[in-house]
């Protein structure tokens, strides 16, 4: 019988009733022998050939200087610290997913496979079969080593009906078949489906879970909530003072600290991100100095805001960064299941009665550009024939007075068997108010009645992925080489807590085309069934595309240094310590800025930088 870690109930006890301060430790668990999983009886085959990259050029700066504490903030504090399972999808997840390495990294300028669990790896002339080598350097932050038994059980994990995430049941089944263990270091992952190279490395390009840590049984969700798994990445979680921040120290002898590509990254000693719980509150926040960088790519912050004697003394710079990413599926999410919306007629109604020009024009500054279509930024595989759906309040009226909203109640709000359309248009950040009430008025020219509701941001997307929302105004986060679409349309995921399927999208005829799509080895074949789903979704506006941005917009005290780079081809912040991690904080600068403030003197002349060379 295989032996693992077994909880201290104490640590649970403590953190479940939310006490005030709580410093993290290797003392959450009691550690007992494993069993090694048995190698493979079957030989690695004669014709690999072996890979690895050791020519891209490195992109971190060696005048880097280590030491320091980055100051951030959420603005609101997670549901859990757990990175599978119920809550575990929210925005806290870029911090925690962050926190464990992938088997390849990707250069950010090249996008070229560059080492990082792994130090080689080989394709299988099945199209279906990776092989890798694994780095022995590498350690969980716990100091374990990371072996091939890691990625053995990360596929017993993962098929668990006891974490409770669908998405990754389905996925470590259907996509991801098998892990072979040939040694200590070597495996190999088997692909369901036959792929080409690029995106068979793509797909099989997981992340290790640590076997010695967890315990599946029907108390796994509850017990590992605030209990923060070992990871491999440069940080861990060192303190969590619930509902107030959260802090992760680096590790000081990482494993990957002289790697090729790792070195002179992840500066900061430590990083804190506290909960503020509105955005022009954190702007207060980083005014004083007290949070180090501010994101401007809203535009009411960069044109109206970044001002005053911090800007024109110099104290504090503003970065108007180009980057060449896919971008993150911005929109209004219908969701189907919820009557009115179960008619398309009503659906395309709203969507001819939301004036985004007039919110790019007015509040956006018209720095902002609308979204064609669910996915944009993929190449070939972008549908560049679809349009979307511009103002039109005459042909929503037709739309809706069709679909049987014919009369109008006193305040103009359309009536059908004395029920107003009345909608709950869902978000969760305030900064987002004054583009959706534009959005609210323009409406109510066609009848339609969109109530705004503001949620703070965990209870948001709670209510999303319990679908238990009307609209929602949300972006997905993209990436890859290719588009995803199984999690989002698939009826699989759909009328089902927890699934991304938040529009509870059900349709056969779309299902055998997502289906297709995964199964497809020729990309001309795969780009033309991307773009036959592309039109499915805008022919049944479930998803109403909104705003896209090509590029960001930042604001950092001066003692936040950068190399002459800035930022890389696929950075979306410069001051971002777990990406790219390229930045560094000078301590003799800060203080130097300390006492000019107080002796009200500058430190330069007013700095903007534009950098446009990834601009397209």
């Amino acid at each position: 019988m295989l032996r693992r870690f077994l909880l201290l109930p104490l640590c649970i006890c403590l953190f479940l009733i939310g006490c005030d301060k709580k410093e993290v430790s290797s003392a959450t668990a009691i550690e007992r022998t494993l069993t090694p999983y048995p190698a493979s009886t079957t030989a690695l085959p004669n014709d690999l050939v072996w890979q690895t990259n050791d020519s891209d050029p490195e992109f971190a700066d060696p005048a880097a200087q280590r030491g320091g504490t980055l100051r951030e903030s959420m603005l609101s504090f997670p549901l859990t610290l757990r990175v599978v399972g119920p809550d575990s999808n929210g925005s806290f997840a870029g911090y925690t997913r962050a926190l464990n390495m992938n088997l390849v990294d990707i250069h950010p300028d090249t996008r070229r496979p560059i080492p990082a669990l792994a130090t080689h790896w080989a394709f299988g002339s099945d199209h279906k079969t990776m092989y890798f080598k694994l780095d022995p350097d590498a350690r969980w932050s716990d100091g374990k080593p990371v072996t091939a038994d890691d990625f053995v059980y990360l596929l017993e994990f993962m098929r668990s009906k006891f974490i409770v995430a669908p998405f990754q049941n389905e996925y470590f089944t259907t996509q991801i078949t098998n892990v072979i263990k040939f040694d200590t270091y070597t495996i190999a992952m088997v692909s369901g489906v036959a792929k080409p190279d690029d995106e068979l490395l793509e797909q099989v390009n997981v992340n290790p879970v640590p076997r010695h840590f967890h315990t599946l049984d029907k108390n796994w969700v509850r017990h590992y909530n605030w209990l923060p798994e070992p990871g491999t990445a440069a940080y861990k979680i060192g303190e969590v003072r619930k509902g107030k921040f959260v802090r992760f120290d680096r590790i000081n002898d990482w494993w990957a600290n002289n790697k090729r590509y790792y070195k002179h990254r992840f500066n900061p000693d430590h990083i804190i991100v506290k909960v503020i719980r509105d955005p022009n509150i954190a702007w207060q926040y980083f005014q004083k100095g007290e949070l180090d960088s501010f994101a401007l790519t809203l535009p009411d912050f960069w044109h109206n805001k970044a001002k005053g004697d911090i800007f024109d003394k110099g104290y504090v710079q503003k970065l108007w960064y180009y980057n060449d990413v896919v971008q993150p599926a911005q929109g209004l999410w219908l969701n189907m299941a919820k009557p009115p919306l179960d008619d398309i007629r009503v659906r395309e109604a709203i969507a001819y009665a939301m004036d985004f020009d007039k919110v790019i024009n007015t509040v956006l500054h018209g720095d902002y550009q609308r979204m064609e279509t669910h996915n944009v930024g993929y190449g070939d595989y972008d549908n560049k024939n679809i349009k979307p759906r511009g103002f039109d309040i005459p042909r929503a009226i037709v739309l809706l007075e069709t679909a049987g909203w014919k009369s109008l109640d006193k305040d103009g709000i359309r009536l059908k068997d004395r029920n107003r359309l009345s909608l709950t248009l869902s978000y969760g950040n305030p900064l987002h108010t004054d583009r959706l009430v534009i959005l609210q008025e323009e409406a109510r020219k066609a009848g339609i009645d969109l109530q705004l509701q503001l949620l703070d941001s965990s209870a948001f997307f709670k209510q999303v992925l319990e679908k238990n929302h009307q609209i929602a105004s949300l972006g997905w986060s993209g990436g890859g080489l290719s588009p995803e679409y199984r999690q989002f349309y698939h009826s699989d995921n759909a009328f089902k807590a927890q699934p991304n399927n938040i529009t509870n999208f059900a349709d056969p005829v779309m299902d055998k085309l997502i289906d297709a799509y995964r199964e497809e080895l020729d990309r001309n074949k795969r780009t033309v069934l991307a773009h036959q789903i592309e039109q499915q979704v805008f022919d049944t506006a479930a998803m109403i595309p909104t705003f896209k941005v090509p590029y960001f917009r930042e604001a950092y005290w001066a003692w936040i240094k950068l190399p002459a780079s800035h930022a890389t081809r696929s950075s979306d912040s410069a001051v971002d310590a777990m990406g790219t991690g390229l930045f560094w904080i000078d301590l003799p600068t800060k203080n130097r800025i300390r006492q000019l403030q107080r002796e009200d003197k500058p430190l330069s002349t007013p700095v903007t930088i534009t950098d446009s060379t990834w601009r397209h």
